[in-house]
């Protein structure tokens, strides 16, 4: 990314509005649900002033969240005003007063948002994607409009996350261009993964609300079709992904989705920052859903964990080396390649758990691979959180073949809980995982392995090399002690965060 020419202090505290389409507790799909929920949080305990808005889903009401009525909204959209509710909450934080803590925003609109899943139902987008978000993304510009004329808050910047926000950027610098041009926001994007563009057919264009100017190629038209993201890229002040290899991968056809001309056109804006995860939640030491505590001084808990983890999942208690798998399952994930080699697995001394769902061919694949492996292969094709945490804890080795991987979390944990990844040098992986080499061990640097080709080759390969470093104690426990040590919390990533915004400034003011 370009250095500004001058750089604000970084003393300076500021007022930021983050656009999310989910966020953890109140509404969660995948990871980018982490992000919206922990980044603010860290952003308020470096002092800046944080609000987070979001649709209000169906569950919400239900789930134990104080969701209190704020005010009432009517918002333009082409078929005329449109009346929301905007209820608010807190995103608690123990860490902070309560005069800091972040306050959430949600927009509700029930014939949009009131409906059993966020984006899709029985594996189906839902056909008024398009107007869903637009409506959205206009009502946070409306909520904008009202925070200054009830309260006085004006955000320095406007921070949104993936297509389902992407209108807000480009709302800022067209329809609500008086508003920027009296306050000056910084707008920052931030590309959770470039395969989810939120692309609509030409036709579903004027729901946007944009004159029609911005169909054209230099703006929201891709191919015939409306992408969202595409007018984000183009329109906002600074562009953020998850990873730094990531914000360079995109940048390739391979990795680009047919955007890697416009990002490259944007270079000097773009910035990877590498997300964190929850210490407090994924923290072998204290974490409730672990029936033994260890830590990276006194790891005899994690050995209990195992043989606990053996008995839940009905697997004979040897001491072998257990292979953890987590994931959603595609090819994306390269669960295809675990499969591809569960014969050759299956035939070293190994013990190997998956947890997860996603396609159903892959779905039956494990079944399949389970019943003809009972005593060393164990698949859950289900969603289970304390599963999940227990996996981590007891597994010796994670395996992570992603074909793509803006950042990932899983080897974070991982990292955390003293499980070995074993992963493909792509997008987050190559930038959290020290790679096993004879110069790293000896700095005593390396905390996992990785692999280039996406094949099942490949993967086996370094499974192998894992395995073989395994059988020496001190090697291993060298390895496991120095990933347990490494940082992989959000106040890392949020101090990254905090100069970006700084920087961002520079561009508009």
């Amino acid at each position: 990314m370009a250095k500004p020419k001058s750089t604000p202090s970084p003393e300076r505290r500021l007022s930021i509005l983050m656009a999310a389409s989910e966020a953890v507790p109140f509404a969660k799909t995948g990871g980018l649900a982490d992000v919206a929920g922990a980044l603010p949080r860290e952003l308020a305990r470096l002092g800046h002033s944080v609000r987070l808005v979001m649709p209000h889903y169906a569950g919400l009401d239900s789930g134990g969240h104080a969701l209190t009525e704020w005010g009432r909204l009517d918002v333009p959209a082409p078929s005329g005003s449109v009346p929301v509710v905007i209820h608010q909450g807190v995103l608690h934080d123990d860490h902070l007063p309560p005069e800091r803590q972040v306050q959430v925003l949600t927009v509700r609109y029930d014939p949009y948002f009131n409906r059993p899943g966020l984006y899709q139902e029985a594996g189906t987008d839902y056909p008024d994607n398009l107007e869903r978000f637009a409506l959205f993304s206009r009502a946070v510009m409306e909520l904008l409009l009202r925070l200054e004329a009830t309260s006085n808050w004006v955000p320095d910047v406007l921070h949104a996350h993936d297509w389902q926000t992407a209108l807000t950027v480009v709302y800022l610098k067209s329809l609500y261009a008086d508003y920027a041009s009296r306050h000056h926001p910084a707008s920052v994007y931030t590309i959770h993964n470039l395969g989810y563009q939120g692309i609509f057919p030409a036709s579903a264009f004027s729901e946007t609300g944009l004159p029609s100017s911005f169909f054209t190629p230099q703006w929201l038209e891709f191919y015939g079709s409306c992408n969202l993201m595409k007018g984000a890229l183009l329109c906002a002040d600074v562009l953020s992904t998850v990873s730094e290899t990531y914000s360079r991968e995109i940048q390739t056809k391979e990795f680009g989705f047919g955007l890697e001309g416009v990002l490259r056109e944007r270079r000097d804006r773009i910035v990877g920052v590498v997300n964190g995860i929850d210490t407090a939640v994924w923290n072998p030491a204290t974490d409730s859903y672990l029936p033994f505590r260890y830590s990276a001084k006194d790891l005899r808990g994690k050995q209990q964990c195992k043989a606990a983890l053996q008995q839940d999942l009905g697997l004979p208690p040897k001491r072998v080396p257990m292979i953890g798998v987590i994931s959603r399952l595609s090819e994306q994930k390269g669960q295809d390649l675990i499969a591809e080699i569960v014969p050759e697995l299956m035939a070293l001394n190994v013990q190997l758990v998956l947890l997860g769902t996603g396609d159903p061919a892959l779905e039956q694949q494990f079944r399949s691979l389970q019943d003809r492996y009972p005593d060393r292969l164990a698949a859950r094709i289900t969603f289970d959180e304390a599963l999940a945490h227990r996996i981590e804890a007891g597994s010796d080795l994670f395996l992570m073949p992603s074909r793509y991987e803006p950042c990932g979390l899983s080897q974070l944990y991982s990292l955390r809980y003293g499980t070995v990844p074993v992963a493909r040098r792509t997008g987050g992986l190559a930038d959290t995982i020290v790679p096993y080499s004879p110069l790293t061990m000896r700095a005593r640097r390396a905390t996992g392995f990785l692999f280039g080709e996406a094949s099942g080759d490949s993967l086996l390969m370094a499974v192998l090399l894992a395995l073989s470093v395994h059988k020496k104690a001190a090697e291993w426990r060298q390895v496991v002690q120095a990933g347990m040590k490494t940082d992989v919390s959000w106040a890392r990533s949020a101090e990254a965060y905090d100069a970006l915004y700084h920087q961002a400034l520079n561009y508009v003011r």
